[in-house]
């Protein structure tokens, strides 16, 4: 008996390893692209990083933040009021307004201050919300996790962004790349809890990704999935009914 365990272990492994995600028939690829972006950031991004966080104090990177997440507030009060959630569309352009005015183009968050809570809304979850299925999970080159609907969000943040402030593609690409050179710097110790705890990180990340757009999507509260275990997932519609009723207030924005 204590022979055939090693064994049978060993079988275990082999078709928990072979038993594919629901939400990934393009596991093969998306691990390809997933292992490029990890050398990108291990050599580029995350150096940079380092050096913007060192030479950059805390408080220049906070406003920072703060004004990109401004920004990102326009487009988040356009989602609210496609998804007929008036009340917090609402809320969402007077905080806009106060953070433009009272707080300096945005860099000082006095919304805040304010007890005006920040939602986090993009098309992706809109079409979500509209009853539009995610599809299958898709690694971009650079861009990272998404899904087939979340990436109408590629789109939407060309459009829809602080490059829209610059005067040339030159000035659109400086601006574009200090948000995402800030937004690593915030995630530094983040990234490197990750690589000591996640035995796949490719798993634990497309996993954290999906569940997380899905809670957005329903405002943390998602329904229970009924459908048998054998059917593909990204094939079956998601039932966004609940949540596009106006009654059903937002979340608060997590880290982007």
């Amino acid at each position: 008996m204590r022979r055939a365990l090693p064994a049978v272990l060993a079988l275990l492994l082999m078709q928990g390893c072979a038993t594919q995600h629901p939400q990934d028939p393009l596991e093969s690829w998306n691990r390809k692209v997933f292992s490029f972006n990890e050398t990108l950031d291990a050599n580029v991004l995350k150096p940079v990083a380092q050096g913007y966080a060192k030479v950059t104090p805390e408080p220049v990177r906070k406003g920072v933040s703060n004004f990109f997440g401004n920004i990102d507030d326009v487009w988040t009060s356009a989602n609210l009021f496609l998804q007929g959630r008036f009340k917090d569309g609402a809320q969402s352009v007077i905080r806009v307004s106060v953070n433009t005015t009272l707080g300096l183009g945005g860099f000082i968050d006095m919304a805040s201050a304010m007890q005006m809570p920040r939602f986090n809304e993009d098309i992706g979850q809109t079409l979500g919300v509209w009853g539009m299925p995610s599809g299958p999970y898709i690694v971009w080159p650079v861009l990272g996790s998404s899904t087939l609907r979340d990436t109408a969000n590629i789109v939407g943040n060309t459009y829809f962004s602080a490059t829209t402030l610059g005067d040339g593609p030159r000035t659109d690409n400086q601006i574009r790349l200090l948000q995402v050179v800030n937004v690593r710097a915030k995630y530094l110790s983040a990234g490197e809890l990750l690589d000591d705890v996640a035995l796949d990180k490719y798993s634990f990340v497309r996993d954290a990704y999906l569940q997380r757009r899905r809670n957005l999507i329903y405002n943390g509260n998602p329904p229970e999935e009924a459908q048998p275990e054998d059917e593909p997932r990204y094939d079956e519609p998601e039932d966004a009914a609940e949540s596009a009723q106006p009654a059903a207030s937002g979340a608060s924005a997590p880290a982007n």
